[in-house]
């Protein structure tokens, strides 16, 4: 331990542990600066991607970490220390170390000499002994203790913390005693007291036990991945970009045609009631195509069929209890539709001169056909891929029963927080001034707290898929986990990003161990398709 004559030592040895207020009071935000570190890892199309959202989730097989202090070697000791471990919620350990006085006066000792080695006392030649007197008023007894305390801290450390080898998660190490506490103990007494928290691993209980392995699974599918639908509805949208779109004058809307719209609504008037406004049902400038009337509220496009340009027309219409805006639901509004203006399309004919403009490099109108709908299956059968993964994964976490430690849900909310702060960034390009806000400690808070349950959901599927990892002793080969390595560094070098392989590795490695999960899963689950 090297130390400093000029000023008191400090506690930077001790860099897994942090003699600190209580945890709760860490703050986060110097985590949520958005960086590119890990944008480019990405697995291969049959491989679940990465993702941090409660239903396409980031699957992490490992959450646990040996802590960094068992990286230290034990240096032995005098005597043993008195440990007394109790047991608290969510995961978390209390030790209550007490180091006697035997062991203190060897670190004194040791401290003693080490200071003889590097003070420079004035009328002593360098490395000459120095009386113990002298030596400590010219150093000073302050510094001398503090000293003492931290060589007691660092060597005692990996000793206290043994019961819990392998158990603890990393960085949930925190000393709680302060440091001025510890001083004057060990200055009236001789003997150093010190607490120490630390987060284990959680245990996973299923309920029932290895329901995993049994799973019934029902998994809802949206009508418009249906690959036919979609290559239908794909091929129409193609056809109508290329048609010429021409003023109506002369008659109503019919179907086929497209209308600028002003929309209002208003709550149905009811006795005792205020009328209000319902901006989520509001729209200027609204450009609809009547041939997508199915989504709309039914009986709008009826409402409004005939209309001509400058009129306008009102109505009532309840939203069905089914409509994707739950605030919405089941509310009877008046409608008010301005048609601003009108207008119909003049289409080409539906023939092979035009196939290439439908899609570049056919030549007939079956070759589009054929090729759009081979793209629709395989978006299909992603789509289905993905809310099979979602069903299984919801269902997991469902079947566990678990704690979750408080560094646990810190460590997945910030990831989770990351990862939004990275698209918000992306998508609308955030300055200084807007990041560091988004950043706060406040903001960050208030993300953990109204997210708290989708973490915890994130955790408990995160903790399921590294169980089964385990139980049932899944592999996959060196050679997949070297190729998704590249493939990822490339891509950071292709868009000369900075990257750290070694965190890389550790990415895809959980990325292929979830894949080799769900894979196990999907081939040994009941799974039921049904279509909403």
């Amino acid at each position: 331990m090297e130390l400093c004559i000029s000023a008191p030592p400090t506690l930077s040895c001790l860099k897994s542990c942090v003699v600190s207020p209580p945890i709760s009071s860490v703050s986060l935000c110097n985590s949520f600066r958005p960086t590119k570190r890990f944008n480019s890892v990405k697995t291969s199309r049959s491989r679940p991607q990465i993702f941090h959202s409660p239903r396409k989730l980031s699957i992490c097989a490992r959450a646990v970490a040996p802590p960094a202090v068992t990286d230290t070697v034990k240096d032995p000791l005098p005597a043993d220390l008195i440990v007394q471990e109790i047991q608290e919620p969510n995961c978390r350990i209390l030790l209550k170390v007490e180091v006697p006085p035997i062991v203190c006066d060897d670190c004194y000792k040791r401290v003693i000499n080490e200071f003889m080695k590097k003070a420079k006392v004035p009328g002593f030649r360098p490395g000459k002994k120095v009386p113990e007197s002298i030596l400590i008023s010219y150093i000073g007894k302050d510094g001398v203790r503090k000293a003492t305390v931290e060589s007691i801290l660092k060597r005692t450390l990996p000793h206290a913390m043994s019961s819990v080898d392998g158990r603890a998660l990393k960085d949930s190490i925190r000393i709680t005693s302060t440091f001025p506490e510890m001083e004057k103990t060990y200055s009236s007494l001789n003997i150093l007291k010190y607490d120490i928290i630390v987060d284990v691993a959680p245990e996973v209980k299923w309920d029932p036990e290895d329901g995993y392995k049994n799973l019934k699974i029902v998994v809802e599918l949206d009508n418009e991945i249906d690959a036919k639908t979609a290559c239908e509805r794909e091929l129409k949208r193609r056809y109508k970009s290329l048609s010429t779109m021409r003023i109506v004058t002369n008659r109503g809307l019919q179907i086929g045609d497209v209308a600028v719209l002003d929309i209002s609504a208003t709550t149905v008037e009811q006795e005792g009631a205020e009328v209000k406004n319902v901006p989520a049902a509001e729209s200027k400038g609204f450009q609809f195509d009547t041939e997508d009337g199915d989504r709309v509220i039914p009986g709008f496009l009826d409402s409004i069929i005939g209309i001509q340009g400058g009129e306008t027309k009102s109505f009532p219409l309840t939203f069905p209890d089914s409509w994707k805006q739950e605030d919405l639901r089941g509310l009877p509004c008046q409608f008010t539709v301005e048609c601003k203006e009108l207008f119909y399309r003049e289409l080409p004919e539906m023939n092979d001169s035009i196939a290439d403009k439908l899609l570049t490099g056919c030549t007939t109108i079956d070759q589009v056909k054929e090729s759009l709908l081979e793209r629709c299956q395989e978006l299909e059968q992603t789509a289905k891929d993905q809310a099979t993964d979602n069903a299984i994964l919801d269902q997991l976490r469902k079947m566990i029963q678990v704690e979750i430690p408080q560094s646990l849900f810190e460590e997945q909310g910030r990831q989770l927080y990351g990862a939004r702060l990275l698209q918000i960034q992306a998508n609308m390009k955030l300055n200084e001034e807007q990041l560091a806000m988004l950043s706060s400690p406040k903001a960050v808070r208030e993300y953990l707290e109204n997210q708290r349950e989708n973490i915890e959901n994130v955790i408990k599927q995160n903790l399921a898929v590294g169980d089964i990892f385990k139980r049932e002793n899944l592999q996959f080969s060196t050679d997949e986990l070297v190729k998704e390595v590249e493939n990822s560094v490339s891509e950071f070098k292709k868009h000369k990003q900075e990257y750290d392989e070694e965190s890389i590795q550790e990415q895809v490695q959980e990325v292929l161990e979830g894949a080799k999960v769900l894979e196990w899963l999907r081939e040994n689950a009941d799974i039921q398709y049904i279509i909403k």
